[in-house]
Order: C-alpha cells, then sequence, then structure tokens
C-alpha cells in the first residue's frame, strides 16, 4: 500500500512538473496579452490585467434602492421588473475593450467568463431569482459570421452558476438589420420594429431575465419585450446587461 502511494505521488509530481513546463512554454510563445492596455498577463490573470479589471467603471445599480437610469430608460416603454448593468460603457474606455473583443475577435471564452463574473457580481441582487434566462437573439446570417451570439455566451456563464436554464430559442429574430452604432434614437427603435417573434410558450416561466452586452437606446430591449409581452403579458420580465452606455 505504502509503495503504491509513493508511486502516484512521483506520477503525480511529475505531471504537475510536465504542466508547467508546457504552461510555460505555451506562455512565451502565445503570449497573453490585457486586451485593453496590451500588457503582458501574469498566469492568474485573465483577459484584463489586474489594474485594468480594476479601473472598470462600475455604475454600482445592483446596490442601488432608488430607480437607476437604465430602470429610467424604459419608464412610460414598456414593463420591466427589475434592470441591471454592472459597468459603464463608453468610446476607447475598457469596458469597450473587452466587448470589441468579445463581438469581433471571435473570443467565445470571454463571453462565458463574463457571464459568469456578472453572477458573482450580482448574486445578492433581486435579479438572481429568476425561473429562466433569455439571451437576446441574433440574425442567423450575423450568428454565422460572427461564430456565436455574445448575449448566449454571458447567458451560459450565469446559468453555469445560478443553476437556471436558457432558452435559446424562446425567440426569433427575423431580420438581419443593419448596426445601431451610428443611429439615433429614432433611428435605432425604426431599425428594429417588429424585428422579434416568439416562437416558445412561456406560460409556464413567472419571471424571465432578458441577457445582453450592451444597452444603449434600449430600442433593440424594447422590441423584443414587446413580442414578450403581446404574447404572454403576465410573464414577469427583467433585463441583466454586461454594460450600460453612459
Amino acid at each position: 500500500m505504502l509503495k503504491n502511494q509513493k508511486i502516484y505521488s512521483t506520477v503525480k509530481g511529475l505531471v504537475y512538473t510536465l504542466k508547467n513546463y508546457s504552461d510555460g512554454l505555451g506562455h512565451l510563445i502565445f503570449t497573453n496579452t490585457c486586451l485593453h492596455c496590451q500588457n503582458e498577463l501574469t498566469f492568474s490573470e485573465r483577459f484584463l490585467c489586474w489594474f485594468c479589471w480594476e479601473s472598470l467603471e462600475r455604475t454600482f445599480f445592483e446596490h442601488q434602492t432608488a430607480p437607476t437610469r437604465l430602470d429610467q430608460l424604459f419608464w412610460g416603454r414598456v414593463q420591466i421588473k427589475h434592470t441591471c448593468a454592472l459597468y459603464y460603457y463608453s468610446k476607447d474606455n475598457i469596458c469597450q475593450s473587452l466587448i470589441r473583443s468579445l463581438k469581433y475577435d471571435f473570443n467565445a471564452p470571454l463571453g462565458v467568463f463574463l457571464g459568469e463574473h456578472l453572477a458573482n457580481e450580482i448574486k445578492e441582487h433581486p435579479i438572481r431569482f429568476v425561473d429562466a434566462i433569455i439571451p437576446v437573439p441574433l440574425h442567423p446570417k450575423k450568428k454565422f459570421a460572427r461564430g456565436y451570439n455574445q448575449s448566449e455566451l454571458l447567458a451560459k456563464g450565469l446559468a453555469k452558476n445560478w443553476n437556471v436554464p436558457i432558452l435559446n430559442k424562446a425567440t426569433f429574430k427575423k431580420r438581419n438589420t443593419k448596426s445601431q452604432t451610428k443611429k439615433d434614437r429614432f433611428g435605432r427603435w425604426e431599425n428594429v420594429q417588429n424585428m422579434f417573434e416568439l416562437h416558445l410558450d412561456l406560460f409556464q416561466f413567472k419571471h424571465i431575465l432578458i441577457v445582453d452586452d450592451v444597452v444603449t437606446t434600449g430600442a433593440t430591449l424594447e422590441s423584443l419585450i414587446v413580442s414578450i409581452q403581446q404574447k404572454t403579458p403576465e410573464v414577469q420580465i427583467s433585463l441583466l446587461s454586461f454594460a450600460f452606455t453612459k
């Protein structure tokens, strides 16, 4: 028995040593750099360096008892139970670097990681207690070109921590709309009107969570929520986004 334990310990130590060497060699060949400042990352850092993670501008919406700016964005437009966004998004800030990489650099692991990060940061928020998660859908052509739906990846990270189902096929985006980036508020709303279709019966759920990466004018989310509430008006809807445009 003692001999077997020694052999096991020796093999385990050898495997651990080889792993360290392979990790080190991989780090030298494929250097990981911060997605914002481009400084080299240490073994323990993921996607951003420690300084950039600490410099992300928090909204602290999860701690506010009064209505937040995100709540107010939807007043008079659609009925939403809870809203929350973790960070502020603006041109050239750290959050923009994360979202750009998530959307355009084929960085799927980043999406799941950010979803897990969201789940950990708002685990005490009432938004946590939902029956299911609906990611904002992409048109199939855009999803094929991108390789994934970034909102689905965020939802995957959330669901992993919260143990709730993801309803990936609950809604469908009917039209492949042009980018919203350079449109004003009216143009964004006109661009997304009647864009979504509900494909799944949601009557079995009392409270669902819509997940998105960035909220700007809320036009896309408003259109999605309207499509859901038209068919299932009794279902409560909350909204969670990684970022909110400042």
